[in-house]
């Protein structure tokens, strides 16, 4: 779990800095960093270590935010920056495929719903 937080706290530390990033995230988080990181770390411990602490719609939570395709390249990026500064290995190597799987799948929910004019069910 030690490196499933050193993973996500270095990764937020990053984009709450970026100029792209940071503004959408302090926007939709603002005070609360506390508690959305505590939900990462459970996100990624859940999806990484198969220790099963979260439970959740993390696409519910998204889909409301002002995100378009440059936001998930420059997310995707820093994250595989971050990881591969930290880490090698089989398990960095299934982080960041898992991260490109989850951005790819939310990039292309949000399109689908923002060119129907539907509403997710949430």
């Amino acid at each position: 779990m030690a490196d499933v937080r050193l993973l996500v706290d270095s990764f937020y530390d990053r984009a709450r800095k970026d100029a792209l990033l940071g503004p959408v995230f302090e926007a939709a988080i603002g005070d609360r960093w506390d508690r959305h990181l505590d939900i990462m770390y459970r996100f990624w411990q859940t999806i990484l270590l198969e220790e099963h602490t979260y439970t959740g719609n993390p696409f519910s939570k998204h889909a409301p935010l002002p995100l378009e395709k440059p936001h998930f390249e420059r997310w995707l990026s820093l994250f595989n920056q971050t990881t591969d500064e930290l880490f090698e290995g089989p398990l960095a190597d299934e982080a960041k495929n898992r991260a490109f799987k989850m951005g790819h799948i939310f990039q292309v929910k949000l399109d689908y719903f923002r060119q129907s004019g539907k509403q997710p069910l949430v």
